[in-house]
């Protein structure tokens, strides 16, 4: 099973880099965030048209929303709500007997004080609330794949300067922390730290603002895909997709792409 996770940042918008992501790529299944599009008018036409029959979806209009695309059936499909919010950050589905969790974790806004800034404390309260459910309602010995853009970059090498960061959200000891507890729910295994180590650069983000993203190459780590130690000697291969950051109106996330060695109906 090859998963792919992307923040696609407005997916009507970017419909053609998915197709093209596709052709490249060829993924089973398709976890994707900040889709920005309502329920109703979900492009579904268009993701069947990619080889995607099996769609679930949980959006709302300008903001936010995930989904998951999959050439497989989708079963016991999910939209837990977080932090008493119906802001469509979490979707989960079972394929081919694997849960698949897609999550969209706030991204905490620019100032990293949760007494002045309540998106940040939003962000804070979101992941101790998910390490929580995590916690409470799974074991270690249930397969499950959570993908997703976590909007924070844990390890040093996973931000362009550690030192510069620190006191940069998305990097701070406090989300770092609050993101190591979350991955701890479950034991969580890093799957692309798992085959790409984890002291080499990698990067899945670079800002908009850059005027020249390649030259400096200012990037974090923001979007990941874990597994459950019941799923960790499936991990086959893992790619991140920086290539496509330079396609014309790119997303200013790039793809993560993780291969499990699991048994596929029909393959």
């Amino acid at each position: 099973m090859r998963l792919l996770t992307w923040n696609i940042n407005s997916l009507r918008l970017r419909l053609p880099l998915l197709s093209e992501i596709v052709a490249a790529l060829a993924p089973d299944v398709v976890c994707l965030q900040e889709t920005k599009v309502p329920d109703a008018l979900f492009p579904s036409d268009a993701c069947r048209a990619l080889g995607f029959d099996h769609i679930a979806h949980h959006g709302m209009k300008g903001y936010n929303g995930v989904a998951i695309l999959s050439r497989l059936p989708l079963a016991d499909i999910r939209t837990p709500s977080r932090c008493n919010r119906e802001d469509c950050r979490h979707l989960a589905a079972t394929v081919a007997g694997i849960e698949i969790h897609c999550l969209y974790v706030p991204a905490g806004g620019d100032i990293p004080d949760p007494e002045t800034n309540p998106k940040f404390a939003h962000k804070l309260d979101f992941l101790r609330e998910v390490a929580g459910w995590y916690r409470n309602n799974y074991t270690p010995d249930r397969p499950v794949a959570l993908a997703g853009d976590f909007n924070v970059a844990p390890l040093e090498t996973d931000v362009w300067s550690h030192k510069q960061l620190l006191s940069v959200v998305s990097h701070t000891p406090v989300e770092v922390a609050l993101l190591g507890d979350m991955q701890a729910s479950l034991d969580w295994v890093d799957a692309v730290r798992a085959v790409i180590p984890p002291e080499h650069k990698l990067f899945t983000w670079w800002s908009y603002r850059s005027p020249d993203w390649t030259r400096n190459d200012r990037g974090r780590r923001l979007d990941h895909v874990w597994v459950t130690p019941a799923l960790a000697g499936a991990v086959r291969g893992a790619l991140v997709a920086r290539e496509c950051r330079s396609w014309t109106q790119p997303s200013d996330h790039v793809p993560v792409v993780v291969d499990l060695d699991v048994p596929l109906p029909g393959r």
